[in-house]
């Protein structure tokens, strides 16, 4: 099957239907008059262009075009478990097929890390087998960030009897192991699932975990608790084979409040009031960052609640069937809808897979700055939240474990991971918060950070991932008690965030481009002709008020042992020529650019 938008118009040729006419008769001399009621010549337009197949399903276009798609076809990625788990585990590392060990493990939380001793030149396809360390890193998947005391103790526990100690919380709410070996994988899920956790399609090209708000059900501030329609997408659609061969991966924030970045989701559903239909989610889609960045468009419409279940459904098999499966580069949502537009992205939706109109409604209103839930505020339950800020999700399972163990002191079973790796302790009643904050503060755990340690965020970078080309979460630990120091004396000053963000390659799961400060890894001329580890910098970018991407300037480079004196620098000129209140990302649009370098 064919359309003419996706394989372009063919060509009828008339050719040989009828005789060839004269050449007097098929052109017309410039400098001779036409006579009355002559046919003006049509103009030569050329050979049309036949446009080449993205693979869509929708259209037909069933074969794959390329090696991910030939091998999502060649066996379902969920059913490499059972090879995981009679075969891998006991056979060692080496018994792994490659297809299974690059691709299909993902489904299942795994990634290989990066091995040891190569540094960001050896960051390249080409060299797959040399940084494909035996170990991986495992997802554990934690849908809304919401955890327990007893499933907080076992991924501890799990991190410190096998993943080295190890635990990083990841900007989407889950935790990162890393040095997991295959051997130990069955019995680390089934430890997992004995407290109803999971690594169930934490990766890879299907529905990953689900952004929720930390606080959903307890915020004075939201419209409404969205609980029961992550829970129901979790229980009917999460490892389903349905919806496990998507062209890309798929992001997904419900939140009764605009505290998990929506604009940066395939699909998002933020509370709004409905004036005549009451409390509800306003739908968008089709956002994501990476290389080309987008932000997500509202759909317009008015989701209820009970309904949100089904409306996510729609979206993620209409981006099954719909999206790009050609090159990889253009197989999220983003690049359907670019091309789309949301109108008729509304329109596919409501016929082909709702079956019905949606309602049309308002746009949630802005906030101002972005809301992390960080410090200690009122619950609906009349008790309070105390949100911890460990520097770019940077802990370890001794501290996850000691976690629970404080929170089961301090009266708590529900511990809370944040969009922005951050940690929330609910429930701490009014005369054991201050007990809770310095328990917690020798671990690392701040509940009354600096601007710098709250504001900080970055992606496991080099020490652990195959694609960074610098140090990253690393490097943070260093750069945050740093920056406390050098600008102890204008810290008073800031009565606005300053986010940085640092990532280690173009991929962006450290989210450079909307950050105040944002640094995207790469290789850079230290001056000498040495290549040494560097950013490019992102001035200004954010979400919410100000949404948009940062600004670049031109062959502007730092190198990573710069950072430091470079954002000294911008934050310091900052301060000397903002106007009242002004936000960086206002300011940073409008500055001169020697103030920015």
């Amino acid at each position: 099957m064919t359309s003419s938008t996706d394989a372009g118009s063919t060509e009828q040729s008339t050719a040989q239907a009828r005789p060839e006419r004269p050449a007097t008769e098929r052109r017309v001399r410039p400098d001779r008059p036409r006579s009355e009621g002559a046919v003006a010549p049509r103009e030569r337009t050329g050979k049309p262009v036949r446009r080449r197949s993205e693979g869509q399903w929708a259209l037909g276009y069933r074969e794959p075009l390329n090696a991910n798609e030939q091998s999502k076809k060649d066996d379902n990625p969920l059913n490499v478990r059972a090879r995981i788990e009679n075969i891998y585990a006991k056979g060692g590392f080496d018994s792994i097929d490659k297809a299974d060990l690059r691709g299909r493990f993902r489904w299942w939380g795994l990634y290989t890390q990066r091995e040891e001793g190569y540094d960001g030149t050896w960051t390249d396809d080409d060299n797959v087998d040399l940084l494909e360390a035996k170990y991986f890193m495992m997802r554990v998947r934690c849908d809304a960030g919401a955890l327990n005391a007893a499933q907080l103790r076992t991924i501890g526990q799990l991190s410190t009897e096998f993943g080295r100690d190890t635990a990083d919380l990841s900007d989407r709410e889950n935790v990162q192991y890393h040095w997991i070996e295959v051997e130990n994988v069955p019995e680390i899920w089934r430890r997992l699932e004995a407290v109803g956790l999971h690594t169930t399609e934490a990766c890879g090209d299907c529905p990953r975990v689900i952004l929720g708000s930390p606080l959903a059900g307890e915020s004075l501030d939201e419209i409404l608790d969205p609980t029961p329609a992550i829970d129901e997408i979790v229980k009917r659609y999460i490892g389903k084979k349905e919806y496990s061969n998507l062209p890309r991966k798929f992001k997904t924030a419900i939140s009764g409040q605009q505290d998990v970045v929506h604009e940066i989701n395939d699909v998002a559903f933020v509370g709004v009031n409905h004036p005549e239909h009451g409390p509800g989610l306003d739908l968008w889609v089709g956002g994501g960052l990476s290389t080309n960045p987008m932000l997500a468009k509202r759909v317009g419409a008015w989701i209820p609640l009970d309904e949100v279940p089904d409306v996510w459904e729609a979206v993620v098999s209409l981006f099954r069937d719909y999206g790009y499966r050609r090159l990889r580069a253009k197989a999220r949502l983003k690049f359907l809808i670019k091309d789309w537009g949301i109108e008729k992205f509304r329109q596919v939706l409501e016929d082909e897979y709702l079956k019905r109109k949606l309602i049309d409604g308002p746009a949630p209103e802005l906030p101002e700055k972005p809301i992390d839930h960080i410090g200690v505020q009122k619950l609906r339950n009349g008790l309070n939240a105390v949100g911890f800020s460990p520097i770019a999700g940077r802990v370890s399972g001794t501290i996850l474990s000691q976690v629970a163990d404080a929170a089961e002191k301090y009266g708590s079973d529900r511990i809370r991971f944040t969009p922005y790796q951050k940690l929330i302790v609910l429930d701490v009643a009014d005369d054991q918060v201050d007990a809770l904050i310095d328990e917690l503060e020798p671990l690392g755990l701040q509940a009354r950070p600096s601007i710098w340690r709250r504001n900080l965020l970055a992606c496991s970078g080099i020490e652990f991932c195959k694609l960074s080309f610098v140090e990253t979460r690393k490097r943070s630990q260093a750069l945050a008690p740093e920056l406390e120091q050098r600008l102890a004396d204008i810290n008073a000053e800031l009565d606005v965030p300053i986010t940085i963000n640092i990532n280690g390659c173009p991929n962006s799961c450290g989210r450079s481009q909307i950050a105040d400060i944002g640094f995207k890894g790469q290789l850079v001329d230290d001056g000498t002709g040495n290549q040494v580890e560097g950013f490019q910098v992102h001035l200004g970018g954010s979400l919410g008020l100000d949404s948009g991407f940062g600004r670049k300037l031109r062959q502007h480079k730092v190198t990573s042992v710069e950072l430091g004196d470079y954002i000294d620098r911008v934050v310091r000129n900052f301060v000397k020529n903002r106007e009242a209140g002004e936000r960086f990302a206002v300011w940073a649009v409008r500055a001169d650019e020697a103030d920015l370098r």
